[in-house]
């Protein structure tokens, strides 16, 4: 998949394929309809090969036939044509314009932002590019980033800057854009062993104010809790281009494990595009129920959501391994959690100073 800052040839003519496949069949005297997989939890599957979500083979119709389908495909040709435009003219929509965009189409608008949403996933799945590629960017600012990375960004006037991630931003970081691609962002060397992708931004302050990138030569994401698509994205090429090992460090809840393998693995929303976003290499090394009884550390009481939560993942092929296994039954022995901050029970160094590297050195990382 390739995503370029200028018009895309590739997309455009999918777009292209899409109407006048509509079209034909339109001309040809037949009901229009559209096929594409079926998303529903039944036909994803985790593929054991390549360690990420993907759609099965089950395939749906979109068919004008009933009017509820009508007017689903009646928004999609306003889409391809609002989509068409903007790479034309070198604009671009955030998701949230694109639902309101909607309003000027009659009885074609949305109902919801999530009917608008699914719409745009639809197409990335049926022309096999990115909602990049059709320049429509996530409300959400990117996720920031710290070491001694060096990369060239490509600005909106078309300039070219050099950046270096550590002695060329302020305490904040370097902040990922939406568009991480080579055309948009280059990544031209580093001087790192390691990237730590951290779930909270205070903890991502903590090591950023103890220099824990300088003193363990590393570069440190802020995943911004849930990580945004162009966050995966980012440590992914990290991952693969600058063969980088990547871990994860979390809070200890059944949500900050999901964290971890929507990194890893991909999600069930993303599975379309699984392969393009996730790091099957990456590593947990964040707060586990096995921590929690060895450092002594504050907790709270689990939720019965947070317990049901926990049950599901142990039947989630991404936690299949003994380690998850027994960290989660630990989990639900002990009914506790606990936060990255709990660290600080014992000193605001005791994070950078003694649990990471005791946590890095377990993993083979340093």
């Amino acid at each position: 998949m390739k995503n370029e800052d200028k018009p895309t040839p590739l997309a455009l003519e999918k777009l292209t394929e899409i109407a006048d496949s509509i079209y034909k069949q339109l001309e040809g005297g037949d009901i229009p309809k559209m096929s594409l997989p079926l998303r529903t939890k039944g036909n994803i599957k985790f593929d054991n090969r390549s360690n990420v979500w993907k759609y099965g083979r089950a395939t749906g119709i979109r068919s004008a036939k009933k009017a509820v389908g009508a007017y689903m495909l009646l928004r999609t040709m306003h889409m391809l044509e609002f989509i068409g435009e903007m790479i034309g003219n070198l604009k671009s929509s955030t998701l949230r314009e694109m639902y309101y965009i909607s309003e000027g189409w009659g009885k074609a608008k949305f109902n919801s932002q999530d009917e608008s949403d699914k719409l745009a996933e639809d197409l990335e799945i049926i022309t096999k590019c990115l909602r990049e590629d059709f320049k429509l960017r996530p409300e959400e600012d990117g996720a920031r980033v710290i070491g001694n990375l060096t990369i060239e960004e490509t600005d909106r006037k078309g300039k070219k800057k050099r950046i270096n991630c550590r002695d060329d931003v302020g305490d904040s970081g370097y902040s990922i854009p939406y568009n991480v691609e080579s055309d948009k962002v280059r990544l031209l060397s580093n001087d790192a062993d390691f990237i730590i992708a951290i779930e909270t931004g205070g903890m991502f302050d903590r090591l950023v104010e103890n220099g824990f990138d300088e003193d363990f030569r590393s570069v440190l994401v802020h995943l911004k809790g849930q990580p945004a698509r162009s966050t995966r994205r980012f440590i992914k090429r990290l991952n693969e281009e600058l063969k980088l090992p990547v871990v994860t460090f979390t809070d200890g809840d059944p949500w900050s494990f999901r964290i971890h393998a929507s990194v890893a693995y991909g999600a069930i929303k993303t599975a379309h595009i699984s392969e393009y976003l996730a790091t099957p290499t990456a590593e947990f090394i964040g707060i586990t129920a096995s921590d929690i009884l060895n450092y002594d550390l504050p907790t709270d009481k689990l939720s019965d959501v947070d317990i049901k939560a926990l049950e599901a993942e142990l039947t989630d092929p991404r936690f299949r391994d003994a380690f998850w296994k027994t960290e989660i039954e630990t989990m639900l022995e002990t009914k506790k959690k606990a936060e990255q901050q709990a660290l600080a029970k014992y000193g605001l160094d005791f994070v950078t100073d003694t649990y990471l590297p005791e946590k890095l050195t377990q993993a083979g990382i340093i």
